[in-house]
């Protein structure tokens, strides 16, 4: 929490000015009545006109000066709460980009996203409220009481008795929404997953007919939320008819007991007026607090979520190496590696193997057998439990996350494309690649021939996702993106697949023009046995490692998945 209030630093000025500014104008606005009672009790009693105009336009000149503060409050409000908002979600995005897998698998995207989103968007009002009404709606209602009491202690004591019970009535819906708002929140999150995962999947659901159960799916959520946020609200809206009820309650008695005031001669016309506005302007700003009380509930459970993130450390610290090692013999070296993404389960057990520098490596297994898993150690996407992992020489946790990421470019399994053209898409591997650069990395990823068909060539503007690619296509452009950057050791995660036999053997041709290290995981047997090595997975375990003819005799599996993939053409 403290973390976030460290975000209002900047606008120190704006969180003075607007408050002195609104707290003038509650001011200026408490003296209107005043001056009524001098209208009314002199003016009008004497039928004076000089003298009611002379009032009417000094209260026009308060009431100019008040407009004047209040829009100045309002300028100084705004500039708070949207600079304050714009730096969070700064901050908050920059810190999320920060975190391993490890931390970014506890909260999930949607977690983030709604964090990122509404939640901000919750204390960005809240600081503008904070701003505008925090000081002047308090000041408000104990001025109108003190004004109050200058002109009738003893009605005002009417007032006074019902503080204590507005106090307690504020507190016990406090203590019910609270629980109740963060309930809410973590119903929205599951919510938006839901909308985000059918959105993505739209044509799967439709393909499989499952529209039906993904609405019923929808509708469930939709529902929980619904009846959630009804309840909350239900609680939070007790707040403003009660207040009303025990303020009207009060201002009737007033009313009963001024009128025998009057008749007693204890009160003028205009007292009785003036005691009326400013028993309303309490009521008013009774109102008003009790709006900032349930916005303010709200806040807190956004600024508890936002701190979380906040809160969260990457459980990957950066080494200081910036430079690889340029004579080191191995580009890859695994020493006894196991992992675990939850305690005390193994997804890879005693992994241990050396690559050479130069040469390429095919990591093959079944679905699950840890492939995808080796590989994220590798980017230090995640750390290993125990063992060692070594890169270009160094030991991995010993290399600056940048320098090391600089060194290694992977094309993941999932093809991740970005809105904007062909050409910025492949800069992202290396925004200092010059033109001819970018044309040579889409030349040997094959992505060339289907660019040159484009009207606009390597301008041509990809849609969000990369919708309007075929995967084919997203696959060469994202081998041509990693390409671009020229590392030193190249990852490719299954991302041939999408590819027909043809264009993979040409890709797989072209990539041996480079002098990188190259790491080919996938399942189709074509894809890594002419590598150098291959190392083969079984529930993550190694269980062979050495070249095609090795594995040829000695693997059983490496074996079957040969028969099963090549058939009578196992010794090609």
């Amino acid at each position: 929490m403290r973390r976030i209030f460290s975000f209002l630093k900047p606008y120190k000025k704006q969180l003075v000015v607007g408050p002195s500014f609104k707290l003038l104008e509650a001011i200026l606005e408490l003296l209107i009545p005043t001056l009524m009672v001098s209208i009314v009790d002199i003016g009008v009693q004497n039928k004076d006109t000089s003298y009611i105009l002379k009032m009417g336009g000094l209260m026009l000149g308060i009431a100019a000066v008040g407009l004047l503060s209040a829009l100045i409050c309002q300028y100084s409000a705004s500039i708070a709460s949207q600079g304050f908002g714009t730096d969070v979600r700064n901050a908050l995005f920059k810190h999320i980009m920060s975190l391993s897998s490890k931390e970014l698998d506890e909260i999930g995207t949607t977690g983030y996203t709604t964090r990122l989103t509404n939640d901000i968007n919750t204390l960005q009002l809240a600081v503008a409220m904070l701003i505008r009404l925090v000081i002047r709606a308090p000041f408000i209602s104990l001025g109108s009481i003190v004004m109050a009491l200058y002109i009738n202690a003893r009605l005002s004591i009417i007032i006074i008795l019902t503080l204590p019970i507005l106090v307690t009535i504020v507190y016990f819906i406090m203590k019910k929404t609270i629980p109740l708002y963060k309930k809410v929140m973590a119903t929205l999150d599951s919510l938006t997953l839901v909308v985000k995962e059918n959105l993505q999947g739209v044509r799967v659901i439709r393909a499989f007919a499952r529209r039906d159960r993904e609405k019923k799916r929808f509708d469930n959520l939709n529902t929980d939320f619904a009846n959630m946020s009804v309840k909350a609200g239900r609680i939070s809206t007790l707040l403003n008819p009660a207040t009303t009820l025990i303020m009207n309650i009060a201002i009737i008695l007033i009313l009963y007991f001024s009128g025998i005031s009057i008749k007693l001669g204890n009160m003028t016309q205009g007292e009785i007026i003036a005691f009326i506005n400013y028993i309303s302007y309490m009521v008013t700003a009774l109102l008003v607090t009790a709006n900032l009380v349930i916005l303010f509930t709200r806040a807190y459970t956004s600024a508890q979520r936002v701190s979380e993130v906040f809160e969260q450390s990457s459980s990957i610290t950066d080494g200081g190496t910036k430079e690889i090692d340029k004579d080191a013999e191995y580009a890859v070296e695994f020493d006894d590696v196991f992992f675990a993404y939850n305690e005390g389960f193994y997804v890879l057990t005693d992994i241990s193997f050396k690559l050479k520098r130069g040469e390429s490596l095919g990591i093959i297994g079944g679905t699950g057998s840890g492939k995808t898993t080796l590989i994220n150690l590798m980017m230090r996407m995640y750390d290993a439990d125990k063992g060692s992992i070594r890169i270009l020489g160094k030991d991995i946790k010993s290399y600056n996350i940048n320098a090391l990421r600089k060194s290694v470019a992977i094309v993941a399994q999932k093809s991740v494309i970005f809105s904007g053209t062909i050409e910025e898409n492949i800069r992202q591997g290396n925004m200092d690649a010059t033109m001819e650069d970018i044309h040579e990395a889409a030349k040997n990823a094959e992505a060339l021939e289907f660019i040159m068909k484009k009207d606009d060539k390597f301008s041509h503007e990809i849609e969000r996702g990369g919708t309007n690619l075929s995967g084919g296509q997203k696959q060469r452009l994202s081998i041509a993106r990693a390409l671009a950057r020229k590392p030193e050791i190249l990852i490719l995660d299954d991302s041939l697949s999408a590819l027909d036999y043809l264009t993979d053997s040409r890709v797989r041709e072209n990539l041996s023009k480079y002098d990188m290290t190259k790491i080919i995981v996938s399942q189709r047997i074509n894809s890594v046995k002419n590598c150098n090595n291959i190392l083969v997975l079984e529930k993550g375990r190694v269980i062979g490692f050495g070249e095609h003819s090795t594995l040829m005799e000695e693997c059983e599996v490496y074996q079957e998945l040969c028969r099963t993939q090549l058939g009578g053409d196992m010794d090609d």
